[in-house]
């Protein structure tokens, strides 16, 4: 029997990816996305299949979250994995000088987004005594870097989530993974950048990144093991990335 999919932040990046990787299975898509237009037209892109269900929703919004995925039409109510990909950074300041909307933002979308449509769902989940739950993290909720500051804050919470959560479910037949990728060349740096183009190129710039298909292939993978098998934590780095030395700073003695 196919399974039924949501995937979050479908309209571009990994979750587009995601939606035409699972596509290939012959699953039901619940795809969810801001941007309607983009939504249709990643539904015509994939054949404009009758297995497809589109929900233009801003997780940010509980109430609306909730409503949506209460009111599922058949056969899409009973899903199987969820893909909690929506998210996003915003500026690369240090602390003392970023918008604060930016790191409110952040939070709504990186931590409030994965939380409502989880706990949206996973009722059902363990109604059933089935299903997945794949987060995505960032190297980013390991690692911190110069301008991080709230965006590797969110994705640490999303990294402890996914752990408590597998605590929470212990006895259920049902996993979690946290999928925490370094750098990919998607539209993240962009967003990041608020539509800078030639600033977002120079971050991939001499290097080659991951790619949105690259972390669609981890979220299938680790979703298409046997049942008893979670994986807890997949980091992924591009070949070409790594650890830097310790920061020091000689000029404040």
């Amino acid at each position: 029997m196919s399974r039924t999919v949501v995937i979050t932040g479908a309209t571009s990046g990994f979750g587009k990816a995601c939606a035409q990787r699972f596509a290939g299975d012959g699953c039901h898509l619940i795809l969810v996305g801001r941007r309607t237009q983009r939504l249709q037209e990643l539904k015509q892109e994939l054949d404009g299949s009758l297995n497809i269900h589109l929900l233009t929703l801003d997780v940010r919004d509980r109430d609306a979250v909730f409503k949506a995925f209460e009111n599922l039409p058949e056969p899409f109510a009973a899903v199987d994995l969820l893909v909690n990909n929506a998210g996003l950074a915003l500026g690369l300041e240090p602390s003392w000088k970023t918008d604060p909307n930016d790191w409110e933002t952040m939070i709504d979308t990186n931590i409030k987004g994965v939380t409502h449509c989880t706990r949206a769902l996973l009722p059902g989940m363990v109604e059933r005594n089935h299903g997945m739950i794949v987060n995505i993290g960032s190297v980013a909720g390991n690692w911190p870097y110069p301008g991080g500051n709230v965006y590797g804050a969110t994705k640490a919470f999303v990294q402890q989530f996914s752990r408590n959560l597998r605590c929470d479910l212990l006895g259920k037949n049902i996993r979690v993974t946290n999928i925490e990728p370094g750098m990919a060349e998607t539209e993240f740096s962009l967003n990041r950048f608020k539509g800078d183009a030639e600033r977002a190129a120079k971050v991939y710039a001499g290097m080659q990144p991951l790619t949105s298909v690259d972390i669609a292939e981890a979220v299938h993978w680790v979703s298409s093991l046997p049942p008893h098998v979670n994986v807890n934590t997949l980091e992924l780095m591009a070949t070409n990335q790594a650890w830097s030395p310790f920061a020091i700073s000689r000029e404040n003695q």
